[in-house]
């Protein structure tokens, strides 16, 4: 029984563990779309210190440019990280392009 508190435990919190940073840009006039032009998952390690990826936007939404930009751990992201002990930490990112 203890063992079981214990994971449940553990499991709580690498699910509340997600963390999202979000980027709008205003001043276009423009809305963004409600789904996202580009998403996907890109892989890091060890937490990603010191490591980088790039998103070209003008390659996702052309001249229309991005309303936001989300680079978020999804909980599938999350339970990875876990599963590895932190090796391997992927990141998701989420490009919506303006209207």
């Amino acid at each position: 029984m203890k063992i079981f508190n214990i994971a449940a435990l553990a499991l709580t919190l690498g699910l509340g563990a997600c963390a999202t940073q979000r980027f709008h840009f205003t001043g276009n006039g423009m809305t963004g779309a409600m789904m996202p032009s580009y998403e996907k998952s890109q892989p890091f390690f060890i937490g990603g210190i010191g490591q980088t990826t790039d998103v070209v936007v003008s390659d996702v939404c052309g001249k229309k440019g991005a309303a936001q930009i989300h680079a978020s751990q999804t909980a599938l992201d999350g339970i990875l990280s876990m599963l590895t002990f932190g090796i391997y930490t992927p990141r998701t990112v989420a490009v919506f392009c303006n209207k």
